[in-house]
């Protein structure tokens, strides 16, 4: 019986995580993916308005 429930648990498992690849790697989620590829590479707004301003927060 343990078997059965452990068997079923991991076929859950492994339907869930292709179930959660599919959709991370949807044609719709390819925009979302582009902005959040760039997220480290963004500057924070208040260290933008600084640069611009040649203000410093030091």
């Amino acid at each position: 019986m343990l078997g059965l429930i452990n068997g079923i648990m991991t076929a859950l498992a492994m339907v869930t995580f292709a179930g959660i690849v599919w959709w991370a790697w949807s044609t719709h989620r390819a925009e979302a993916n582009r902005q959040a590829a760039m997220l480290p590479f963004a500057l924070p707004e208040e260290y933008q308005n600084d640069k611009n301003t040649g203000e410093s927060n030091e």
